[in-house]
């Protein structure tokens, strides 16, 4: 549920435009009262629900495989709880958590209380209390749920993500360009005027050294993306922070990216723009650069100049 809701503050959009995307898009109905429960942690979501979701937040489809695969691991601990946690008394009936739950019609798993399932706390024997050393089913079901919250952390990874928050033990296929000596590119991204910050994450192919550019916001000099020492292929998000004497006030702003100096080009292959509102960060705009995402390009008028350079790579994070 906490990265879920990371993922929503991410997206930075409120829970009606979350429903009207889960409309346009068919598939599972995502009523806000439905995301509401889900991102408090009181009902645990059916697949399909928390994949809709998930695409109303705009999470890249390659991603969506890792969710639910962190779905389908922290479940099987679940019934693991319910299971541990049976009545030793036969007159005792466990309730059906698979059964639909919400009033408003959507389909839920079992309704959930600081991560353990409510049907398995349920199940517990009328009459009897968890003494010390006399319920072991009552300590089976504390380590179920501490192995619950540890299943979804490593399926999905707390610390595993990258600035752009996607998973960094994983492969991840993108397309990009690349401009060398005397070249550039430019953009336009789009931000919350009432910003207090505004940070620009570049993800780049690492194994090109010293990659040096100048960066500059309306033509006004922001920051310098300084230069990586030399390292094995692989992605790596650089970011820097835009001066907010440049970014505040304003809804657009033009990005410019010099070339200084490299070893052999400046590559860029997607950038992330993340923004400070009421001292909270989200995801602001995503410019996807690539021959494969001319929509993306067009939609932020992009131009590179001198580019020498274009085309795809699959390759992991690396360090």
């Amino acid at each position: 549920m906490r990265l879920l809701a990371e993922q929503y503050a991410r997206a930075d959009v409120s829970l009606r435009e979350l429903e009207l995307r889960a409309d346009r898009a068919g598939g599972p109905r995502l009523a806000r009262a439905t995301c509401s429960d889900m991102l408090a942690g009181r009902r645990f979501p059916k697949k399909a629900v928390m994949v809709t979701f998930l695409r109303a937040c705009q999470v890249p489809q390659e991603q969506l495989a890792d969710w639910e695969r962190a779905w389908e691991r922290t479940k099987v601990t679940q019934i693991s709880i319910a299971r541990d946690f049976a009545p030793e008394q036969q007159d005792v009936r466990t309730p059906d958590c698979s059964r639909s739950a919400s009033e408003d019609g959507e389909s839920w798993e079992g309704s959930t209380q600081d991560g353990v399932t409510m049907a398995a706390q349920k199940t517990q024997p009328v009459g009897s209390k968890p003494g010390r050393g006399r319920n072991p089913a009552w300590r089976r079901l504390v380590l179920s749920a501490g192995l619950a919250a540890t299943c979804l952390a490593t399926a999905i990874g707390f610390s595993a993500f990258t600035d752009s928050g996607t998973p960094a033990q994983r492969d991840v296929i993108d397309d990009g360009r690349a401009f060398d000596s005397g070249g550039s590119s430019r953009f336009v991204i789009t931000v919350n005027p009432v910003n207090t910050e505004v940070r620009l994450i570049r993800r780049l192919d690492a194994g090109i050294a010293r990659q040096t550019a100048s960066v500059t916001v309306d033509g006004a000099l922001a920051a310098i993306w300084q230069p990586l020492p030399e390292g094995p292929h692989g992605w790596k998000d650089q970011s820097v922070v835009l001066p907010p004497a440049l970014t505040q006030g304003r809804r657009e702003l033009t990005i410019t990216n010099t070339f200084v100096s490299s070893d052999v080009d400046f590559n860029e292959f997607t950038y992330f723009i993340d923004h400070k509102v009421d001292g909270v960060w989200s995801r602001a705009d995503t410019v996807d650069v690539g021959p494969n995402h001319l929509d993306s390009e067009a939609a932020h008028h992009y131009r590179i100049t001198n580019e020498n350079w274009s085309g795809t790579h699959t390759f992991r994070y690396v360090n």
